[in-house]
């Protein structure tokens, strides 16, 4: 008997096609039948995606290579970000001018060519800065204490806008911090990869602060599940966060990657703390739960196995 593909057929644009998140996403999409259109700088994550999708080459600012892209397209997914939290405090207008201004040209070029939908990924913690209370529901405070941040929240209402004055269809996912094979060990961004790797290559661990910071994990194929049901769902609620609800402590990650690995306690090299860094963000993820029916399924234990696996196969002698 076929599988019912709910999305047969539906087009497709996913900016930021080729990272992480979007390589997931891009593989649920077609697993679910749309026609896929990758967009970004490189295809970083090819080996996964390639063969199964679209692609043009270009960057958010691009507005030529972006109106191409968006011709025909049905649905847009917005993953692209050109900074981390903590960078983005060392030149706040950058954020301004790399990811919030070429967005709202991506807004008119979208309101233009009737696109129906816009799913954006955006921040668990960064739009929520410091939180008052824990989990933290999506209508909480929004005080962002990075540039990232701001600019995050700042696309958030600018989506809200175009809804109002032109009935720009969207949704908002503030995602928590996702895992799993294909996120980039090199970058300062990504706890368990960042770890997971330096394990592997008998390097000493780096902690920024302290290792009782507590954040949310969730697993990468679990977050893209959760965006591509986006596309289809018509409640009145357009922000929704994407967790696992549960918080763990950087010093019970590393504890947890050891078991996986199978390895003694290893040494740990302690930094200055990042002013970016709050210092504990779990989110309340009750609303999707309930709207979408949706739910974590893959467990950190097993989670961080087949992350394992596909580090080991792929970076352990790097």
């Amino acid at each position: 008997m076929a599988v019912m593909k709910m999305l047969e057929g539906m087009r497709v644009l996913v900016l930021g096609a080729g990272g992480f998140v979007g390589s997931a996403i891009c593989r649920e999409l077609r697993k679910q039948g749309a026609i896929v259109q990758g967009f970004g700088r490189n295809i970083t994550y090819g080996d996964s995606i390639e063969d199964e999708i679209l692609w043009t080459n270009g960057n958010l600012s691009d507005d030529m290579a972006l109106s191409k892209a968006i011709v025909g397209q049905n649905i847009v997914f917005h993953l692209i970000n050109s900074s981390l939290p903590e960078s983005s405090n060392h030149n706040p207008a950058s954020d301004l001018s790399a990811n919030t201004l070429p967005t709202l040209s991506l807004l008119e070029l979208c309101k233009n060519e009737g696109v129906k939908k816009i799913v954006f990924a955006s921040s668990g913690g960064a739009v929520y800065g410091i939180p008052e209370k824990t989990p933290i529901p999506e209508n909480a405070q929004t005080d962002p204490i990075s540039a990232y941040g701001i600019s995050k929240l700042s696309i958030e209402k600018y989506l809200n806008l175009y809804y109002r004055l032109y009935g720009l269809n969207y949704h908002i996912f503030r995602v928590a911090n996702p895992y799993g094979p294909y996120q980039s060990p090199f970058r300062k961004q990504g706890v368990i990869a960042v770890t997971m790797h330096r394990i592997l290559n008998n390097l000493p661990i780096e902690i920024y602060g302290n290792d009782k910071i507590v954040r949310d994990y969730v697993y990468v194929d679990d977050v893209a599940r959760l965006l591509v049901s986006g596309i289809e769902y018509n409640g009145e609620h357009r922000v929704m966060n994407v967790g696992s609800g549960i918080g763990l402590s950087i010093d019970d990650v590393i504890t947890q990657i050891e078991k996986t690995l199978r390895v003694s306690k290893q040494s740990r090299n302690y930094r200055s703390y990042r002013a970016a860094d709050v210092p504990i963000s779990i989110l309340d993820i009750s609303l999707a739960k309930h709207e979408m029916n949706w739910s974590p399924q893959v467990s950190l234990a097993d989670g961080l196995a087949r992350t394992a696996n596909w580090m080991k196969s792929s970076f352990s002698k790097n």
